[in-house]
């Protein structure tokens, strides 16, 4: 009956997490380029408690018999599911319709992927610079940060679906500048490492970044300027794994009510 009692908790513990994780994609339904979260459950060791043996007649047993010890969390899962389109009123926001990710740079000297790209110019040293909603320069498919010159008027660029920053000429028609908004993708998204703020940094599961300009064996992805990935979080799915965690809590606070009943009871026989 211990036995039980450690196996109810280990599901509520379980439970919990897969909770708390609900609870964050509920929280950010609304934020840009956000990404929902799964839990993933395995189970812990089971412990033999009678093993393959031979019947009185000698005849053999075909199975041992053998009790689980609980549950645990394996691993939290990022689902890389296309959100929605939401049209925006500047001409700074980006969406990327496809498998792409753009490439910014943080302040360790780091480059960190995202799919928020709601960016805005800055003023720098040299002209004006794109940057994200953090102040993070944007890097181009060369990997430098997008800077333009002073003589540029910011609200006159504009960018096509390959992500080329385009800018009128005399005659009013727009003319590529030589610069690409850099696109990335990875043959493992699912193993990109979380950093907050809607940015995902590299790591050995996912492997090296790949660049689509130069991998002409990518599917491309459209940049849609004056629009913006939203989240892929479907309210109603995370309420029913919800409730459904909900329940799966109580069972397991259950458990351990009903074991420590028997225990009462079993120190009971005593008197």
């Amino acid at each position: 009956m211990v036995r039980s009692l450690w196996t109810g908790a280990s599901g509520m513990i379980a439970q919990q997490t897969n909770l708390d994780t609900i609870a964050n994609n509920l929280a950010n339904v609304n934020t840009t380029g956000y990404k929902t979260q799964s839990n993933e459950f395995k189970s812990l060791l089971y412990q033999t408690i009678q093993t393959e043996t031979t019947s009185a007649n000698g005849e053999t047993k075909p199975t041992s018999a053998q009790v689980g010890l609980g549950v645990r969390n394996a691993a939290i899962n990022t689902i890389f599911k296309q959100g929605s389109l939401l049209a925006s009123e500047s001409s700074t926001d980006f969406a990327i319709d496809g498998k792409g990710f753009f490439a910014v740079r943080g302040e360790d000297g780091n480059t960190y992927y995202t799919r928020n790209g709601s960016f805005q110019w800055s003023v720098a040293t040299n002209g004006h610079m794109l940057c994200d909603s953090q102040g993070l320069p944007v890097m181009d498919s060369t990997g430098k940060p997008i800077v333009l010159g002073e003589q540029y008027v910011m609200s006159l660029v504009t960018v096509d679906k390959d992500g080329s920053l385009m800018y009128p000429d005399a005659s009013n028609n727009p003319q590529q500048m030589g610069i690409t908004i850099g696109l990335y993708q990875f043959n493992n998204p699912g193993g990109l490492k979380r950093e907050g703020d809607s940015l995902f940094s590299q790591t050995a599961a996912s492997g090296q970044p790949l660049n689509e300009a130069t991998n002409n064996n990518l599917p491309r992805s459209r940049v849609i300027q004056s629009y913006l990935e939203g989240s892929n979080v479907n309210v109603a799915d995370e309420m029913v794994n919800m409730i459904t965690t909900q329940r799966a809590y109580e069972f397991n606070s259950r458990v351990i009510t009903t074991t420590d009943t028997m225990l009462e009871q079993a120190n009971n026989l005593r008197r």
